[in-house]
């Protein structure tokens, strides 16, 4: 069939792509930005001349980077915080959500469950009450502080919770005839139908997780056990006089074509890196596992 398409259907569809298109470069444009305020000069980063293209295009930011072993430790602390955060929290989410999804017939305190859920996401009891009960439980500079912060996202937990409800009841009823216990329901048919909300809540655990700076501000007391993100924010390119003797004539060198713009940018562009590569692997998902998941059909 052939689709006779008015002038102002396809006006309509230029518009809605030229949009688009001017969506996607004022996202992109940050990330040029901070790319190229790295890769320049000192003095044209401290001029303010530096905007679409590198002036004085260098690397030594990213080579200062690379030899810094406290910046690679905030790496490792970021990773080490996302896979175990993560593992967690997915662990939590669907455990939580199976029995959440049940009518109130089947699962008598569901309902108060709910709502001392939803009134955890709305209210907490404040920053000094939070952290003097991680402290009595011995989770400050503990990497299981900055994992068990927020490790129950409760819009997530909704999220999958109403996306269950959405597939068909007779799943559960057919496997219970077939002999399948809960457990086994759980695990070999149901997670395997939430590929898409998982994927979609694995992505925004990930990124939470990865770009949170505050908890590791609270939780660390030593620049050993920040995360990379509160290194970043915490980083402050500095040399006094003492610095400054002991340092070798290329350090100097180096430090002269360098100042905190450009370091700090080469810094945030690196951290940037491993979202931008894990979102294009699951962003086919989020469109399917948030309206399901968003909604009761």
């Amino acid at each position: 069939m052939v689709e006779n398409r008015s002038l102002g259907s396809r006006a309509f569809d230029i518009f809605n792509l030229v949009f688009l298109l001017l969506m996607t470069l004022l996202c992109l444009v940050p990330i040029w930005y901070c790319l190229m305020i790295a890769l320049s000069d000192k003095a044209a980063v401290q001029a303010g001349n530096v905007f679409f293209y590198p002036i004085g295009f260098n690397l030594y930011s990213f080579q200062v980077i690379l030899s810094e072993a406290k910046f690679f430790r905030a790496i490792f602390v970021s990773f080490e915080r996302v896979i175990l955060g993560s593992a967690f929290t997915m662990l939590a989410l669907v455990l939580a959500a199976y029995p959440l999804s049940k009518p109130g017939k089947l699962f008598p305190g569901r309902n108060l469950l709910m709502w001392l859920f939803v009134f955890c996401m709305l209210f907490n009891g404040g920053l000094i009450p939070w952290f003097i009960t991680l402290k009595t439980y011995n989770l400050i500079d503990n990497i299981w502080g900055l994992v068990l912060c927020g490790g129950v996202p409760i819009f997530n937990l909704i999220l999958i919770m109403n996306f269950v409800k959405n597939l068909p009841e007779e799943l559960e009823e057919a496997a219970k005839i077939d002999g399948a216990g809960p457990w086994r329901y759980l695990f070999s048919i149901l997670l395997p139908l939430l590929k898409p909300v998982l994927a979609t809540v694995v992505l925004f655990t990930i990124v939470g997780y990865w770009n949170d700076f505050f908890q590791g501000m609270v939780l660390s007391t030593r620049e050993e056990s920040y995360p990379l993100q509160t290194y970043i924010q915490q980083l402050v390119v500095s040399t006094n006089l003492q610095q400054m003797a002991s340092m070798s004539l290329e350090q100097m060198n180096r430090l002269s074509k360098l100042n905190n713009d450009s370091l700090n940018a080469a810094k945030i562009f690196v951290a940037m890196i491993p979202v931008l590569i894990i979102y294009p692997f699951l962003q086919r998902y989020f469109v399917k596992g948030i309206t399901l998941g968003s909604v009761k059909g």
